[in-house]
């Protein structure tokens, strides 16, 4: 426990049963993978989240923000700071308006993304089925630009809702968000538009209207779809690299390199999908990213690319 003793006793009497200190990550990750973090912080309302980011600015504490954990790897050693969950606090999915051609959704960042989706189905409006399956929070979709082949958030977000470090609430058009594969960056909002201490409160997506039945047929058709591509009978981030601008993608690249099965540990190439890395047996983050540099290193001599993580990986150098 790094904390000093003054930052425990105000994080216990500010937030009681909703902060743990040395709690393990492994608990809050879908590799069921990760050392102990100071204190995890489940903030129960948008005020108790605001004075938690005023207050570890303050006292120069360090945070991460989580959404579910799906997209996250976190080292054996553990995370010092804070870890603060959102998905207490920022919740909400609501209609804002509607027009002739097009209705603006309301989703808070700490929502399942599959509630939108499911939202956004029954109330007949098209434009977030191509994030069905995907797991993981609003937040999360927002800041890595999820996607699949049938389209990302880039291309139904309007504008989001941002919190910033000391407090104050922002929000940004889509003029001033800037779309990358995988990523999101602000333009003269965060240093070098580094959302690393700005958080997303909330997104606001322009959907269409259309037929609820058919909107649902299509839902069906691509989570079997992917439900069947993808090992979902062991934990894992999801797609571990992204893909290459152009030509195959890393799936297939890490395949015609032999790697399917490969392992270290408890950490596996999945025979299914070679662009999950799997744990199979305990695995730890060692395992993962000693398999990781496997990956990267076979396929940079076989091909002469150089794949990226799309994990999100943090935490303490052992």
């Amino acid at each position: 426990m790094s904390l000093e003793h003054e930052a425990n006793n105000w994080l216990r009497h500010r937030f009681g049963r909703n902060v743990k200190f040395d709690e393990p990550m492994s608990k809050h990750t879908y590799f069921r993978i990760g050392g102990p973090v100071d204190a995890f912080v489940v903030p129960q309302s948008q005020k108790d989240l605001i004075d938690l980011i005023i207050w570890a600015g303050q006292m120069q504490q360090p945070y991460i923000v989580i959404g579910d954990g799906t997209n996250l790897l976190v080292r054996d050693a553990g995370i010092r700071g804070l870890v603060i969950m959102l998905t207490k606090c920022l919740n909400k999915i609501s209609r804002l308006n509607r027009g002739d051609d097009t209705t603006i959704i309301s989703a808070m960042a700490g929502a399942r993304l599959q509630a939108l989706c499911k939202f956004a189905i029954e109330s007949g409006l098209e434009g977030m089925n191509f994030a069905i399956g995907i797991p993981g929070t609003v937040g999360g979709g927002i800041v890595m630009n999820a996607g699949s082949a049938a389209g990302s958030v880039e291309g139904v977000l309007d504008s989001i809702e941002v919190l910033l470090s000391g407090g104050e609430r922002l929000t940004l058009e889509r003029s001033q968000l800037v779309f990358k594969y995988r990523n999101l960056s602000l333009k003269k909002v965060a240093p070098n538009g580094d959302l690393e201490k700005t958080i997303v409160l909330e997104g606001h997506f322009q959907l269409r209207p259309s037929d609820a039945r058919y909107l649902k047929k299509e839902a069906r058709e691509m989570l079997n779809k992917r439900r069947t591509a993808q090992p979902s009978n062991y934990a894992s981030a999801g797609c571990f690299f992204k893909n290459p601008a152009s030509g195959k993608t890393a799936g297939e690249l890490i395949e015609l390199a032999g790697l399917k099965g490969k392992r270290v540990g408890g950490a596996e190439v999945s025979a299914k999908h070679a662009n999950f890395i799997i744990n199979t047996d305990n695995a730890s983050a060692a395992d993962v990213t000693a398999l990781m540099e496997i990956v990267q290193e076979t396929v940079s001599q076989t091909f002469n690319i150089e794949l990226t993580p799309e994990v999100k990986i943090v935490g303490t150098q052992a």
